[in-house]
């Protein structure tokens, strides 16, 4: 065999190797944590119905699981992340650029942003604007934009308790800071448009107001159970798995539950997806079987068992196109994201 020949059979047998090094039987998903209890149910189920192992997620934030997601194709990096708010158009930019090139996006149902307290207290009810005047970095006072001075919510408004104002809240990685930042702070900011230049703000103060929970929901639970003066930060499905110790406060009037999240009336409400990269496809035979039983009537239907554990399940119509999205692998462009 001459030298030239032989290289290229050592090298074929190489990639064969490598080829069948890369292919497993196990889905590995990354992102929300919001997401993540819904993501979880399925992986169970996946796992006792079918001869599948079941798949391995990691709660990471909406942000986290995109970049990993992104990072590139191949052994090593994510088949699936789940996201509590649409992927951005810069995420995908980078995807592609790694070579992530083929992504099908899967609507899964709604969820709402509950701010909560400990039900020692008696029920606070607050606007998006006490929120943002309690949050923002800068708010305006007689006019002039200053550092927050507020340290009490009765200083806000002299409806609210003489309290201190603690928030622990979801970091810069989640997607319900995410959506947070665009479907409070920002909306608030109109408000007081002038002040801000007629730009939307949303930037967090870090004079110790606000505390960073970290990426698991259930923590933020925990801490306001132990500081009742406290209120929290997370999806509405954390708050209706914690009812017995959590109180959640109406905004701007509308209490947070299944129809006013569904109908958009709850003012601080967004929808939920998961992101198949459908490169892996063939060395991981799992991935769609598994993104089929989550996009089943049976997980997020409105009697599904995804709603048993807080999914706010979307319109029939609108569960038929995403499912139809899943199946015909449906590619994702930058695009659909502006």
């Amino acid at each position: 065999m001459n030298r030239i020949l032989k290289t290229t059979v050592i090298a074929a047998a190489v990639m064969g190797v490598v080829g069948v090094a890369q292919a497993r039987d196990q889905v590995r998903i990354v992102g929300s944590s919001t997401v993540y209890p819904f993501s979880s149910y399925v992986a169970e189920e996946f796992g006792a119905t079918t001869d599948y192992p079941t798949p391995v997620i990691e709660s990471t934030g909406s942000g986290g699981g995109a970049r990993l997601f992104c990072n590139g194709v191949g052994e090593g990096t994510p088949d699936i992340t789940n996201s509590s708010r649409r992927m951005k158009a810069s995420e995908l930019e980078r995807c592609i650029e790694n070579g992530v090139t083929d992504v099908t996006e899967a609507f899964i149902g709604y969820d709402g942003i509950a701010f909560a307290q400990s039900n020692a207290n008696d029920p606070m009810p607050v606007t998006r604007e006490q929120i943002f005047l309690a949050v923002a970095a800068m708010v305006p006072v007689d006019g002039e934009l200053v550092e927050n001075p507020y340290t009490n919510w009765s200083e806000i408004d002299e409806s609210l308790p003489d309290r201190q104002i603690v928030i622990v809240g979801p970091p810069t990685t989640s997607g319900t800071r995410d959506a947070f930042e665009e479907l409070v702070l920002e909306a608030a900011s109109e408000n007081f448009a002038e002040a801000y230049g007629g730009e939307a703000y949303s930037d967090v103060r870090t004079d110790g107001a606000w505390v960073d929970g970290g990426e698991n929901d259930n923590l933020i639970v925990q801490r306001l159970t132990q500081d009742t003066t406290a209120f929290g930060i997370f999806g509405f499905s954390f708050l209706e798995e914690n009812s017995d110790v959590l109180i959640g406060s109406t905004i701007d009037g509308v209490e947070a539950g299944p129809e006013t999240i569904a109908s958009g009336e709850y003012p601080v409400a967004r929808s939920m997806f998961f992101y198949i990269k459908n490169q892996h496809a063939d060395e991981v035979p799992a991935m769609y079987q598994y993104a089929e039983m989550f996009m089943s009537e049976q997980m997020i239907g409105d009697l599904g068992y995804l709603k048993g554990i807080g999914l706010i399940p979307a319109a029939e119509q609108a569960r038929a196109e995403a499912r139809e999205a899943v199946a015909n692998r449906v590619q994702l462009d930058v695009s659909d994201l502006h």
